[in-house]
Formats: C-alpha cells, structure tokens, sequence
C-alpha cells in the first residue's frame, strides 16, 4: 500500500472515531428526541381481596393450615435460656492440663438456650430436662412471645422421660391446647415450633415419618423412649418446644435429632403428648412422676423368638424376666408369657408397651391381653411402686484392675484360693465363683462377662449381677452348676435362672 493510501486510511479511522465519540456524548445529553405514544388513560388493576379466599384454601388442603395454626400457637411457646457453670465441666484436652491452663481463659458461666410450651394460664411450662438440668440456682429466665421476661423455678425433673416443669409468676398467659397422640398417624402434616439457634418463634412444617421411636438417647435405667418422628426441621434450640397438628393440638415435645453434622438432616423427634401431660400432671401434684411398675423384662418378639415359642405370628411383646415379689409375679405371669395388648390398645414394641404402662400410676389396675403357648387370655394386673434400692457393694469390686486381669486366666488352683471361673459361650456369659467370708468352701456366683447381643444379653442378662439359682438349684458351687447347665441344654435346650441385680432386685430369666 502506498504512503498516501496509509494517511488517508488513518485519517478515516480517526474521523469514526470522532462522530462515535460525539453520538455517544448527545445520547448521554439527551439532545435527541424521540416521538413518543400519546397516552390517554393509565390504569393498574388492583384487588383488596385474593381471588382465594383462606377459608376456600383450607378447606383444599391441609397445608393451607399453616397461617392460622402458627398464628394461634406460636403465643405459646417461649425462649428459655439457662445459666451454666464450667466449673465441673471437663474442659481438657486428650493430653490433659494438669496444671488448669485452659481454665483461666473459660469464663466461670456459660449460657444454653431451648424451648418450653405454656401449659397452663397461671404460668406452668413444660419442656426437656437437658434443657435446664445444669442451670444454676436462679438462673433460668423465660421469654414470653410478647418479649415479657420472668425469672422461672424448677418444679420437677424426669430424667426417663427427658420432661421438666417450670413455673413462673404470671397470670392469663395463652396455654397450648393439647391433643391426643394416640390419635397421630403416619404421614399427616405437622409443625414444630421453637427457638433454634436464638432464632425466635420458628417455625418450620413437615410430616409425621414413624411412630413409637426408640433412639436410645436418654441415659437413664427407667428410660420410655418411643417417640413421634418428623421431617419438620428441628435444631438446637428447638428442645423443649412444640410439634402440633393441623389444628393446632400439641401432639408432642420436641426433644432430639438424629444427625451426624449436629444440625438438622431431616430426622426430628418429639414425646407424645399424652405421656408429655401425664408426666407433667404428676409433677405438678406430687413434684414427682408416679409411675406404676410390672416388675418385668421385656423383649419385642422377632422372628426368632416367634419360632422358638411357638406363634404363629410375629406380634407383641415377650416376657423375659419376672420380677421377685412384683406385680407380674402376683399376677401369675410367666417368662414366654407375650402381651399382645394393654387395655384394649395393641402393643407390638416393647417401648411402646412401656408408654403405654407409664400412663398409670401405682396401684393402678390394667388389663393385659397375654398369649401363653397358643392360648389367648386377659390377666388383671395392679401397679407397684418402683423401689428406690440402694445399690449394694458387689465382692468383685473388691478386687481392683490388676487382680481381675490376673484373674482371667484361673490357676488350677484356683478353688483352693477362693475363686473359679467358666466360660459359658453358648448362653454368652462368663461365671465367677468367690467363697463366702463365712464358709470357704461354699461360694458366690457372679455373672462375670455378658457378650453383647448374645442370648443373655437379648434376655436383659447384665454384667455383675449375682447368680442364685439354675433350675431351681442354689448356686453356690460352680462345679455343679455347670452339670446342671450343660444337662439342662443338652437335654431339654432350655435352663431358668434366678438372678439378683446390682441395684438388688431379683428377676428370672428363660434362655434358650
């Protein structure tokens, strides 16, 4: 290209750029005009009412519930929070501190937060007993919906049922209106109101995905775990407070989780209402839970035990224990003995069959609907109180960790020196035989080991329990105890012992 083509192509260039530049400049002026339409009426319609009305949506769906159900319940739920000391708490690492490091940087209190539900007017709350049970003395505060705040007391505490009771001073509060649980079934709509992580009056919808639940969370002997399981999202903060139906019933006290990232993943447990009142009704006349006692150890029955006892179908409840002097034993009860109802009411899950006796209290009658060996009757049986034992010194807690390591392997000597043991694998429990004090040569039968999910343990069988007889045969020399173990299995494949507990109660218990 020559020279002169060259400028006159850059002179070009230049001159677009110039005019692109000025046009751009006069669209951001605004110099130029357009012609615009010209408009004679402007009009937006609008409408005060919505072409459904709530009621007609109502009556479509359940769901539609939900406005007027948060509405009238959210009143009564409150914000509870607790005062803590660390003090007790073990804030050390796996290493240890002992020197207290850490501690000089932990403040002496910390703050927990939950949930409860007025129950009544007058100011009495129900909600979870690990939500208040390490609160210093007066240091649990109530937060109404309405932001009024009271100091609350501790009424009572029921660790096997993870319910509490509080009350503060106030007057004309908006109770909850409680539902019946035994009512709820699988799949209908619920919500669960509560205040999770300080977020107040929640409030979050789901359905009812299981009944009768036992998640084996409450850690305590007595422990009634057969819970409502929902999908509506609960979290931390949200114990204590309320799951309700569609029309605004309390049907359950949320209580748990089920996670493994500690927050919600869709598994929400509450306590039936119906055990949730009783236990709070108890609480607030005696200031303690009245529970009546069968005085029996339980196993749902399963295929297995099905087979081994004779039923045709698998249902109810198996006894596997009987308690001495109990209310089981007063009404003829047997182990293999099956419940199949109580009252009426059809118990096919031994929590569930707890549930359902932890509605009455001692001295209580019930009606039990039993199956014993393809028979089908009813047994009256009445409650008895539960026995506050305290527990005995097991003798092999005299011996300490070194011995009983030495111990596991029994010299053959080991008669002459006060102590014999005899694996039993079979059944799935170690023996230990220790003389008496009194007489060398007659002795002391302890269940040694249990193996875990073994028939001992399936029948309630524990570690440390005392072993009184075999058969009817006093067990006081291990010896012949295990003649009669190994003859009874072998000819009739079944043996009954008659075992003491740590705690001093005494049980029987059919193995197989």
């Amino acid at each position: 290209m020559k020279l002169r083509d060259k400028i006159l192509s850059a002179i070009l260039v230049l001159l677009i750029g110039v005019m692109l530049g000025m046009i751009l400049m006069l669209f951001r002026q605004g110099s130029f005009s357009f012609d615009l339409a010209e408009v004679r009426v402007t009009e937006v319609n609008r409408s005060a009412t919505p072409l459904w009305s709530h009621e007609d949506l109502e009556r479509i769906d359940d769901r539609f519930l939900f406005r007027s159900v948060a509405k009238s319940v959210t009143p009564t739920v409150v914000y509870i929070e607790t005062v803590i000391s660390n003090r007790n708490r073990d804030i050390r690492g796996e290493q240890g501190d002992e020197d207290g490091f850490w501690e000089r940087f932990m403040p002496p209190r910390s703050r927990s937060v939950g949930s409860g539900v007025i129950i009544t007017s007058d100011g009495y709350i129900l909600t979870n007993n690990h939500v208040i049970e390490e609160a210093m003395r007066d240091g649990i505060t109530v937060t109404l919906d309405d932001k009024r705040v009271f100091d609350a007391r501790v009424v009572g505490r029921d660790p096997s049922t993870d319910l509490a009771v509080l009350k503060i001073d106030a007057d004309e509060l908006m109770p909850v209106t409680i539902g019946n649980s035994d009512a709820v079934e699988v799949g209908e709509w619920v919500m669960a109101i509560g205040n999770p992580f300080r977020l107040r009056s929640t409030v979050t919808a789901g359905i009812v995905g299981a009944l009768s639940r036992d998640v084996q969370i409450i850690n305590d002997d007595y422990r009634i775990e057969s819970f409502i399981q929902t999908d509506a999202a609960i979290n931390r903060g949200n114990s204590g407070g309320a799951l309700v139906n569609t029309s605004g019933e309390l049907i359950g006290i949320n209580t748990a989780i089920a996670t493994q990232s500690g927050s919600y993943q869709g598994y929400g447990f509450a306590v039936p209402s119906n055990l949730a009142l009783k236990v709070a009704s108890d609480i607030i006349e005696f200031g303690e839970v009245q529970r009546g006692m069968m005085g029996v150890a339980i196993q749902t029955v399963d295929n297995r035990i099905a087979r081994r006892i004779g039923m045709d179908k698998i249902e109810g409840v198996a006894i596997t224990g009987i308690g001495n002097n109990s209310a089981a034993e007063e009404a003829n009860l047997r182990p293999d003995d099956v419940i199949l109802a109580v009252n009426g009411e059809t118990v096919n899950e031994s929590n569930l069959l707890q549930e359902k006796v932890a509605m009455f209290r001692p001295h209580d009658d019930i009606e039990l609907t039993i199956w014993r060996s393809g028979d089908t009757f009813t047994q009256s049986l009445r409650l008895k109180e539960r026995e506050v034992i305290v527990p005995a010194v097991s003798r092999l807690e005299e011996f300490n960790e070194e011995e009983e390591q030495f111990w596991d392997e029994i010299p053959e000597d080991g008669r002459e020196r006060g102590v014999e043991q005899k694996e039993f694998e079979e059944m799935g429990f170690t023996l230990r035989a220790l003389s008496t004090p009194e007489d060398p040569g007659k002795f002391n039968i302890y269940i040694y080991r249990v193996q875990p999910y073994s028939e001992a343990w399936n029948r309630g069988i524990r570690d440390r329990s005392e072993l009184l007889e075999v058969n009817g045969l006093e067990a006081d020399d291990l010896s012949l105890i295990e003649k009669e173990i190994s003859n009874s299995l072998k000819n009739n494949g079944s043996l009954e012992l008659k075992v003491k507990t740590e705690e001093g109660a005494i049980g029987f218990y059919k193995l197989q």
